[in-house]
């Protein structure tokens, strides 16, 4: 019996987008890095997160009364708006709107804990989701997340 797990097509694109950056260990995924390497302004001040693109330029604010895993997630969630979502929101269909924040939410959690960051890992360990929350710098719950899609789509090969 042998297990194996299929990578969605977005986990496969996020692990290929941090190669192509040179990111391959968690102490290596820094938004500044990221944001730097995508020509992302990035700031920190006492406002709600948000993405914001006008032509050519692109931003990214973080709300920084946030506890700091809760920012880098916040990270993850507004760079998948600039890296895969138009339009403002506002001014868009809530359906639409919605759609967009499932999928910010799905990225957020392929890009904070990457598929080819994680094949070193032991999922049986005890305190598992405490290492992965230090390693990769986001909440528990985060990983907890990550971990349950994962055994979701393991299959079984005979």
């Amino acid at each position: 019996m042998k297990l194996s797990y299929s990578p969605t097509s977005l986990e496969s694109w996020i692990s290929h987008f941090y190669r192509k950056l040179g990111i391959k260990t968690p102490d290596e995924l820094d938004e500044q890095r990221i944001a730097r390497s995508l020509g992302i302004h990035l700031f920190y001040k006492e406002i709600p997160s948000m993405a914001y693109e006008f032509g050519r330029f692109k931003s990214i604010t973080i709300d920084k009364r946030l506890p700091s895993l809760v920012q880098r997630e916040h990270f993850y969630h507004e760079l998948c708006h600039i890296l895969r979502h138009a339009g403002r929101q506002i001014m868009m269909p809530a359906a639409f709107r919605e759609l967009q924040e499932w999928d910010a939410r799905n990225f957020t959690r392929y890009a904070a804990l990457p598929l080819h960051m994680l094949t070193s890992y032991d999922f049986q360990q005890a305190d598992i989701l405490d290492v992965l929350s230090n390693q990769f710098k986001v909440t528990p719950e985060l990983c907890q997340e990550r971990l349950n899609r994962i055994k979701m789509k393991l299959t079984v090969n005979f």
